[in-house]
């Protein structure tokens, strides 16, 4: 199955990627959120960002937050879980070579 073709709910991994957060928002709130659907295995808020990762104990435990969570309201705003994809590589600053 090639990547255009997946559903919304699935997910390849346990990591996902939490946005539209308020900033007073920390690590203990996010990983108590996302307790109630599995077993969280970190969690990393980007301070002053909006944004931040979970790590759930499973794939399975993956998507049932993202399903739970996605859309729903926290602390005032909408959150948007999506499956955490990998950084982009950052383009390397050559002098002519």
């Amino acid at each position: 199955m090639d990547f255009f073709s997946q559903k919304d709910t699935e997910v390849q991994g346990s990591k996902l990627y939490v946005g539209n957060l308020t900033y007073s928002v920390d690590d203990e709130q996010l990983k108590e959120l996302f307790s109630k659907y599995g077993e969280v295995k970190s969690v990393r808020v980007i301070e002053g960002k909006g944004f931040g990762f979970v790590e759930m104990g499973s794939q399975s435990d993956a998507v049932k937050a993202k399903e739970a969570l996605d859309g729903q309201n926290f602390s005032g705003r909408t959150l948007r879980v999506n499956e955490a994809r990998p950084p982009k590589p950052k383009p390397r600053m050559g002098y002519g070579r």
